[in-house]
């Protein structure tokens, strides 16, 4: 069935209790690192939407959920399918260590925001971060 309306999702920047952030490979995304996340479901709140997807993507639970940004994705070839997404990015913290990723990653790692691999990462995630640090950041001055 063809597209109608655009898709809202929900999309987690995670960090753990040392502050680095999770990243994930998806062969959705051409195989670059992206935080985990995805729509919204009918009668959910943003939140619960992104605490649902983060624990079927990784099994992680996370908790102090802040607003990043909202990003328009509009046909983009960076996605497997031609999509007209509402990416809405939060940042949030966990203490899980227990990760088991599902279909929609390949691989995971804890980055320090300090060492990224930025050419392996997808633009939109890499916004979103840019986004965090502006706003939640301590050094806020540093530039991606």
């Amino acid at each position: 069935m063809k597209q109608q309306f655009p898709e809202p999702t929900a999309g987690a920047l995670i960090f753990n209790p040392e502050g680095k952030l999770f990243l994930m490979k998806s062969h959705k995304w051409k195989n670059k690192y992206v935080i985990p996340g995805g729509h919204v479901e009918l009668g959910e709140t943003i939140e619960e939407a992104l605490k649902r997807e983060v624990k079927e993507e990784t099994g992680m639970d996370i908790y102090d959920v802040k607003f990043i940004v909202i990003q328009d994705f509009v046909f983009g070839d960076e996605f497997w399918k031609k999509k007209h997404f509402i990416f809405i990015d939060c940042a949030c913290r966990t203490n899980s260590t227990d990760i088991r990723l599902n279909s929609e990653g390949q691989e995971y790692k804890w980055f320090s925001l300090d060492n990224l691999p930025i050419s392996e990462i997808e633009p939109y995630t890499l916004k979103a971060i840019e986004e965090y640090i502006k706003k939640y950041s301590k050094s806020s001055n540093r530039k991606i």
